[in-house]
């Protein structure tokens, strides 16, 4: 991942955690990409990924400060450098606020992937993200979709889950679908404050359980094999015996490094810090510094680190604990405090590899999300399992989604208003899931 302007961004998300990198680079700085380094990152990058296509992810703050210049210039490159028969993939991460015509038809000249940062409906997207005049952007991220389409590049649209869209699951679902999109990935916002608490804007766990499990609802009634939605994708990859893509569901990380603006080169985007600097590309073969023990060592310890009541879960295997940089909350189970299960419960067999017992020390915070993967995971593995019996069947795909649609809509009608929500609160689906707010297309 290249942060070719570095942490500068032409927004000031509330929720944004790397506009505070630029103090890691004190003083009158150019936060720009030199071309000597734009050089030597994608020679490096390209001979560290053979014979694999290298896939490049322009990351921000927000790339497209650079200009047009600076990524025809990317894409000459890749071409000078690319040796016979290997080949290279571009992932854009945009705010879209700097995306028209002419950036449109050179992404879709050169092929370029795109990941467009929106928030739903205006009245949602606004509430956090502000230009840095302290404008609205929800029209201007709207144009830059449309000036995609228009050139035939479909973005996926990344969609954070905070505490304002939390609370409109279906609402935030439909809209992002019905402008016609066909990738989505809701992102759960988690920050904390100088006390070290939560910030008001982190969507808390509850919330974003039942925001899964609402979309979820919606996406199995109507929209199974049209839309494709990231968490839905990977649990089925996972239940099905597959290893993971996702980095923050995989038994270990470490897989994405950043490259910053000068060459330096960190862990990973939510660990750009002093303790997790790993050299500099000018100094190191990027190669070098991505597989280097002290990498590996990172990478390990979301594994190692597992608390107890990690390893106690029967949906381990799905979450693996969920992303490093959320674990920080105290050692109580959700299952405890919801009273649906006991500490001491035995762990469901779980399929594929993902069923090995993990070496974690048990020493290990919670992750401030596992209420919300514990209720989604629990809510969803009867359809996930048995679509992935299917799988193992080697059953064609549309059989795949009519069973989908079927188990989905068996798991729902099967649980009346006063019954227990399945997703683990303890309360009434009536007053949860099932609610007058959330129940039904």
């Amino acid at each position: 991942m290249a942060k070719p302007a570095g942490p500068k961004c032409n927004l000031a998300c509330d929720y944004c955690y790397y506009l505070a990198k630029d103090e890691l680079y004190p003083g009158r700085h150019s936060f720009k990409m030199s071309d000597a380094t734009l050089e030597r990152y994608i020679r490096q990058y390209i001979e560290a990924s053979s014979p694999e296509p290298a896939l490049f992810t322009w990351h921000g703050g927000e790339p497209t400060l650079r200009g047009l210049a600076f990524f025809e210039r990317v894409v000459e490159l890749q071409r000078r450098f690319c040796p016979p028969g290997a080949s290279v993939v571009n992932n854009l991460q945009t705010n879209g606020v700097l995306i028209d015509a002419s950036w449109a038809a050179f992404l879709a000249r050169n092929g370029f992937h795109v990941g467009l940062s929106i928030d739903g409906p205006m009245a949602l997207h606004d509430q956090h993200r502000l230009d840095l005049l302290g404008r609205p952007t929800h029209e201007r991220v709207l144009d830059a979709f449309h000036a995609l389409m228009a050139e035939g590049v479909e973005p996926a649209l990344m969609c954070t889950v905070n505490d304002v869209t939390a609370a409109h699951p279906r609402e935030v679902y439909r809209y992002l679908r019905d402008l016609g999109a066909r990738w989505l990935q809701f992102l759960p916002v988690v920050g904390r404050d100088a006390s070290g608490r939560p910030a008001s804007w982190s969507v808390k766990p509850e919330a974003y359980g039942r925001f899964l499990i609402n979309v979820f609802d919606e996406w199995a009634a109507n929209d199974v094999g049209r839309v494709s939605v990231q968490m839905f994708e990977e649990s089925m990859r996972i239940f099905s015996g597959h290893q993971p893509l996702l980095c923050t569901m995989s038994r270990t990380c470490g897989r994405v490094v950043v490259v910053e603006h000068n060459g330096d080169v960190y862990s990973c985007d939510h660990f750009v810090r002093p303790e997790n600097f790993l050299g500099n590309i000018h100094d190191t073969h990027l190669s070098a510094l991505a597989t280097s023990p002290r990498q590996r060592d990172f990478g390990q310890a979301k594994s190692d680190s597992l608390p107890q009541q990690c390893l106690r879960c029967p949906v381990l295997f799905v979450c693996n604990g969920g992303c490093p940089k959320d674990r920080f909350a105290p050692g109580a189970l959700p299952c405890e405090v919801s009273g649906v299960h006991s500490a001491s419960s035995v762990p469901v067999p779980s399929p594929g590899d993902h069923s090995a017992a993990r070496a974690g020390s048990g020493t290990g915070a919670v992750n401030y999300l596992c209420a919300g993967y514990r209720s989604f995971f629990d809510y969803v593995r009867p359809v996930m399992e048995h679509v992935a019996g299917l799988r193992q069947a080697r059953r064609p795909g549309e059989d795949l989604v009519e069973a989908v649609v079927a188990a989905a809509r068996r798991r729902r009608e099967g649980i009346g208003r006063n019954d227990p929500c399945p997703c683990s609160s303890g309360r009434k689906a009536k007053h949860c899931c099932f609610g007058p707010d959330h129940a039904g297309p």
